[in-house]
């Protein structure tokens, strides 16, 4: 949801003076009546094209669905309309903190801040955009001064506890997730948070606990996120079956929230393998900025990847930054779409660009990301998974960058999947049919790679990285052109902040768990391996 207050409904009309259908729509906003409010705020504004509550409502329906970019549309109209409209304004900070731009954010938020200093949503999101730009310090100074203020305020709290886990102050982060449940026993969000702290187990007491708020009366993203957290629970104290039955409603619940078309993958791998081949790298060899800062982790989620990261963050020359939107948002600059595949110039437009235009790229990229270097390290990581879509765009226009493809058994890394609640960007994980469809898809446009630019592309297979870390070590840091430095071995003794779900696990020496758990859900994974077809034999195939 867009309203940050986490006190009120999302809509209470102002006044009757309201028409009746408007107010019959941000009734049905409230109640998450979708189908229903749309229609009618689009019949209000095609009558009154100019009403900014109207366009701030449909605005809130796009973010609903995760349409975050239509949503800053409409409220920058909004906005346009009515520069002082302070609610579109919290609403638009909010939407470009979901499409992961944080300093945009920020300044929208101190343009409210200026007119209305100590209000606590504004500051609580003003946290959180922080610690989004690893600003930690910053972020942290600024919800103790929300919380110095309003203690009772349990959605801060649990904000509270993210940056504190982020920068591996664990005991404190259960402390403020704890506190927050205690304030509000029925906060899905709060309690997953709790249960994704994977060094942590949840007891027999937290499950009597979270069976007692999936009693009572929820919105659906608080009913998913405690299904989540139950399951995690059951699976911590032995109970794989209903563990598995509450992740299956789990994902359920939140997939029905989500609007996304697996075959939007498909298409998007079917159309890169048809454009890219080795000749249309010929044609273009010495194309694009030759700096060399970058290293990309890509893959899937929960496949080894924050371990590699940290591995290669521990070298002196290497610089750890976090998951960055950057190659995505320029790659769908180049698509020119707002929504559907089929409809998108990616990539079949890059075969017109010129070595101006792949130069001018891959700067831009590096002008984008330097907000989140933090160091004068002549190196840093890119730790997006998602990229592994937009290798063969990463080549073009940072032909020196290293790629690291962190890759994990299928049945394992599905399932560490499909038991994880992601804030957002994952969409493919809450079905066990999609997420075998994506991985397959994943292998499929990796092999591709892998034939028209050979060596390019460097695989870190987990399995493996566990069997003999050191080995698979050395030829990590050699392909990135590194002295072996011993601290890479040292992973787990250095000090970053981690914002991924591995991020207590990293700060540990490498075990065996993650790649053993999975077999206690296999009765349960027949969808996932008819989905997975060919890829469940040949995913680790050179």
């Amino acid at each position: 949801m867009l309203i940050a207050d986490p006190n009120v409904p999302n809509w209470q009309p102002e006044n009757n003076r309201w028409p009746p259908h408007l107010i019959d729509a941000a009734l049905a906003l409230a109640d998450n009546e979708l189908s229903v409010a749309e229609p009618l705020i689009r019949k209000h504004l095609k009558a009154d094209p100019f009403d900014v509550q109207a366009i701030r409502m449909l605005a809130e329906l796009a973010g609903r669905i995760g349409r975050y970019k239509d949503a800053e549309t409409l409220l920058r109209r909004a906005l346009e309309l009515k520069p002082d409209f302070a609610a579109a304004r919290a609403n638009l900070a909010i939407v470009l903190h979901r499409q992961s731009r944080p300093a945009d954010a920020i300044a929208e938020l101190d343009r409210l801040l200026g007119d209305d200093p100590g209000n606590i949503n504004h500051l609580n999101l003003k946290g959180a955009a922080l610690t989004a730009i690893g600003e930690y310090d910053d972020a942290l100074a600024q919800f103790e001064a929300v919380l110095a203020a309003r203690p009772e305020l349990a959605k801060v709290w649990m904000s509270y506890g993210h940056a504190l886990k982020t920068v591996g102050r664990q005991n404190d982060s259960i402390a403020a997730y704890r506190r927050s449940i205690a304030l509000a026993p029925g906060l899905g969000e709060a309690w997953w948070s709790l249960a994704n702290l994977k060094t942590v187990s949840l007891d027999d007491t937290d499950v009597a606990a979270l069976k007692d708020a999936l009693a009572g009366p929820l919105d659906g993203e608080d009913r998913f996120h405690l299904h989540f957290a139950l399951a995690k629970a059951l699976e911590d104290i032995g109970d794989p079956g209903s563990a598995f039955g509450h992740y299956i409603e789990a994902n359920r619940f939140r997939r029905e929230r989500l609007d996304y078309d697996p075959s939007e993958t498909t298409i998007l791998v079917d159309r890169s393998i048809k454009l890219f081949s080795k000749s249309f790298f010929a044609a273009r060899a010495g194309d694009g900025c030759k700096a060399p800062d970058p290293i990309f982790i890509v893959g899937l989620p929960r496949s080894g990847s924050t371990l590699v990261e940290q591995i290669l963050a521990s070298h002196p020359l290497v610089e750890g930054t976090q998951e960055l939107p950057d190659m995505i948002h320029l790659a769908r600059r180049i698509a020119n779409r707002q929504q559907g595949i089929a409809s998108s110039l990616y990539p079949e437009a890059l075969a017109d660009f010129t070595p101006a235009q792949f130069q001018a790229l891959g700067e831009e990229y590096l002008d984008r990301t330097r907000i989140h270097r933090k160091t004068d390290r002549p190196f840093f990581i890119d730790k997006m998974p998602n990229n592994w879509l937009h290798v063969a765009f990463i080549h073009l226009i940072l032909p020196n960058a290293k790629i690291v493809d962190a890759r994990r058994h299928p049945l394992g890394c599905c399932t560490s999947n499909f038991r994880q609640h992601f804030a957002r960007g994952q969409a493919f994980s809450y079905s066990l049919d999609e997420l075998g469809l994506y991985y397959a898809d994943y292998v499929r446009g990796m092999a591709h790679i892998d034939d028209i630019l050979p060596g390019t592309v460097h695989r870190v297979v987990y399995e493996r990285m566990i069997e003999d870390t050191e080995a698979e070590v050395r030829r990590l840091i050699a392909y990135c052109g590194l002295d072996f430095d011993d601290a890479c071995l040292r992973f787990y003794e250095t000090e970053r902040a981690v914002r991924t779900a591995s991020s207590e696990q990293v700060r540990q020496p490498i075990f065996r768990s993650g790649v053993e758990n999975w077999p206690v859900f296999e009765p349960w994974l027949d969808p996932l391996k008819t989905a997975l077809g060919p890829a469940l034999e040949t995913w680790d195939r050179r």
